[in-house]
């Protein structure tokens, strides 16, 4: 049994990224997802797709790599863990690299990105940092 599964996820992209793998697969969930989508979004990933295998759909992830090759993702990190949960107004949230990486931020209108949660001033849990 996991006991953090978004770290797990976060493992797992982070470990396809170094092997120039071109999408990654894990146990999916509404959170995982939900992370899936904001990378998406942010142009960290190429897509994601969620399938309808039984008893447990996956969650796969496509990544995204620059011209030479090289990974667009260079860093990932848990900010929020379970034994030490972090959470922040929306006037304290931190930029991520000078505004260069995002952080994902659950808040009470959902995950979103940081940059979004100071627009709707609305704070929360920050879950991860995605440079």
């Amino acid at each position: 049994m996991q006991t953090d599964p978004i770290a797990d996820m976060l493992t797992r992209i982070r470990n396809a990224c170094l092997v120039n793998h071109k999408q990654v697969v894990m146990p999916s969930s509404k959170v995982k997802a939900e992370i899936a989508r904001i990378l998406t979004e942010e142009g960290f990933a190429e897509g994601y797709g969620v399938t309808d295998e039984k008893p447990q759909p996956n969650l796969v992830i496509r990544l995204k790599y620059t011209g030479r090759g090289e990974p667009v993702i260079t860093g990932l990190d848990r900010v929020s863990k379970p034994g030490r949960r972090t959470y922040t107004g929306y006037r304290d949230i931190p930029w991520v690299r000078s505004g260069l990486g995002v952080n994902i931020v659950s808040t009470p209108k959902g995950l979103m990105t940081g940059r979004q949660a100071r627009r709707e001033k609305v704070g929360g849990e920050i879950i991860c940092n995605v440079w």
